[in-house]
């Protein structure tokens, strides 16, 4: 009797945590699922195009840069070969100690639209990036109709400046970023580098869907083109000035001044190379993806929620049903089957999605390309480094120290 009696209990306990599991996930699938749905209507990849005369001078082109002489190579080369729509790239060095302005001096021999200039001291309420990019801004030619602000770390194709512009101008956009397409170099990161991703594209629609929705907007500062007129009108970076996603605050405030804020898909026109290995891509990549600088407190945690329901918990589900049935055979209760039935689904749309984001991915030089197939095993983890970094505020950034 003692047996049965336990049993049972142990049919009733499954049976509860079933339902309390799909009670949790059931509504964040359906959330998912509606903005995945708008993806056969997002708009297509951009492609490279040429300038027309009309374009002449039109952008100003802005580049922050501290210690990046690494990396900052592909991006010179790509800038001097971007048509005569570009008046002038301006490189705003933060004191880098590597080199850095060499380099751009090298390059300012060949291409006179380089110019190297040196932000002032940073301001106790700034945070570097958005410092220099609106000392940049300040700077920049009112000539120009566009203001264009890229990193060090990517790499622009010939024809990408012309394509963004015209883009902008034929769709109406104030604003318009670019998601890039990634190089991966090294195993860990071809493992743990596409779950991170994955927690932006199951918080937002697909890039190519313009919302009407100004906290929803998403941005990417990498490749981040405004018309300069906007920009002067909200003054510059000062709205983003303290914030660590300074490209998403800022587009979010553009968009709830009622300006026209778009996110398009750029992996045809725009490669990047973000970080060195996994390590440093949990470190660096990690502590921004929250972005909790320009998201209410409520919208953080309803984020952490649907990542936790969608995409950390179906692995761990499926994995722990196993492992209990070996352990412990148990009958399949109809709610364990319903929760087992949605994990399964939620698996293989994540795996669906992965064969999608593909070809946003360089693996050419991978070592260990083949990890990028069981990404979704990383899951768990890239939910968890977002709550890591929704619990504080980052005390250092790109070698600079914050104090608050």
């Amino acid at each position: 009797m003692q047996s049965i009696f336990t049993l049972d209990n142990a049919v009733t306990v499954e049976s509860f945590l079933s339902f309390l599991l799909l009670l949790f996930q059931l509504p964040a699938t359906a959330i998912l699922l509606s903005r995945l749905l708008k993806g056969p209507r997002r708009n297509p990849p951009i492609q490279p195009q040429q300038p027309t005369p009309e374009m002449l001078g039109n952008v100003s082109v802005v580049v922050p840069t501290l210690n990046e002489a690494l990396r900052i190579s592909p991006l010179l080369a790509g800038l001097s070969r971007q048509s005569y729509e570009v008046r002038e790239i301006i490189v705003v060095d933060s004191k880098s100690q590597d080199g850095t302005p060499d380099l751009v001096k090298a390059a300012q021999q060949q291409d006179p639209r380089f110019r190297l200039m040196n932000d002032d001291p940073l301001p106790p309420d700034w945070v570097g990036r958005p410092w220099a990019l609106h000392n940049g801004f300040l700077s920049s030619s009112e000539d120009s109709q566009w203001f264009l602000g890229m990193d060090a770390d990517t790499q622009p194709h010939p024809g990408l400046v012309a394509s963004l512009v015209k883009t902008a101008t034929a769709q109406g956009y104030d604003l318009v970023s670019l998601s890039p397409k990634f190089i991966l170099q090294y195993p860990g990161e071809c493992w743990l580098q596409p779950a991170l991703l994955m927690t932006l594209l199951y918080r937002f629609d697909p890039a190519g869907i313009t919302t009407g929705q100004p906290e929803r907007v998403m941005a990417n500062g990498q490749c981040f083109l405004c018309r300069r007129s906007v920009l002067a009108a909200v003054g510059g970076y000062s709205s983003a000035s303290s914030s660590f996603c300074d490209d998403v605050t800022l587009a979010r405030y553009i968009a709830a001044q009622g300006y026209q804020v778009g996110f398009l898909d750029g992996a045809k026109v725009l490669k990047v190379r973000m970080y060195e290995g996994a390590r440093e891509t949990w470190k660096e990549w990690g502590r921004s993806l929250d972005l909790k600088d320009a998201s209410p407190q409520g919208q953080v945690w309803s984020d952490l929620w649907l990542l936790s329901a969608v995409q950390g918990l179906p692995i761990l589900i499926l994995l722990s049903y196993f492992l209990i049935v070996l352990l412990l055979p148990l009958p399949a209760v109809l709610t364990l089957q319903c929760l087992l039935g949605l994990n399964l689904f939620l698996l293989v749309m994540r795996f669906a999605m992965l064969l999608a984001i593909a070809p946003s991915y360089d693996l050419k030089n991978a070592q260990g390309g083949w990890l990028f197939w069981l990404s979704p095993l990383a899951d768990p983890l890239a939910v968890l480094r977002i709550f890591l970094s929704a619990l504080r505020k980052p005390k250092e950034w790109r070698g600079r120290k914050y104090s608050n």
